[in-house]
């Protein structure tokens, strides 16, 4: 047992404050955009090769250019969520920012649903107006942890 005055003693060593987050940021994986990219590259050069045939080549060049609008977005819009003590700032439409004070917030939960034998879960968040849905591929982490690290972030 380890008995002490209360008065300081600049001999012992102060506990140091634990530092706290002041900003948090979820974004798309870098790897995975790149895959999408050169995915889109693959299939235009599908396309090319497949020149003869008006169908294929149409297929291959519109699948590309939606795969390609896809990685662009990942590439222009990587943070889907950042979030500090004041607030979240969510990705709203393409690559447009929306930022929401945490007295907006009117409910966050994590959604998880099996369907097809497979298992989905989306993070929620509930500002009014609007709904904010961001899966694992949006947040590059389960959206349970992302969820407690708002709920820790926001103090509750």
């Amino acid at each position: 047992m380890d008995l002490r005055s209360g008065t300081f003693d600049p001999s012992q060593p102060q506990p140091q404050p634990q530092p706290q987050a002041t900003a948090l940021r979820w974004r798309v994986s870098t790897g995975f955009a790149a895959l999408k990219a050169c995915a889109a590259i693959g299939l235009l050069v599908a396309g090319v090769f497949a020149a003869g045939d008006r169908r294929m080549l149409t297929a291959a060049v519109v699948a590309a250019a939606i795969l390609g609008v896809y990685a662009l977005r990942d590439f222009v819009a990587p943070v889907r969520l950042a979030a500090d003590p004041d607030g979240v700032t969510v990705v709203s439409g393409y690559a447009g920012r929306r930022r929401v004070e945490w007295v907006q917030v009117e409910r966050m939960r994590v959604d998880a649903r099996s369907r097809g034998g497979m298992r989905s879960e989306l993070l929620e968040i509930d500002a009014g107006e609007q709904l904010f849905l961001l899966s694992r591929y949006d947040l590059n982490a389960h959206p349970a942890d992302v969820y407690e690290e708002l709920l820790r972030l926001r103090g509750f």
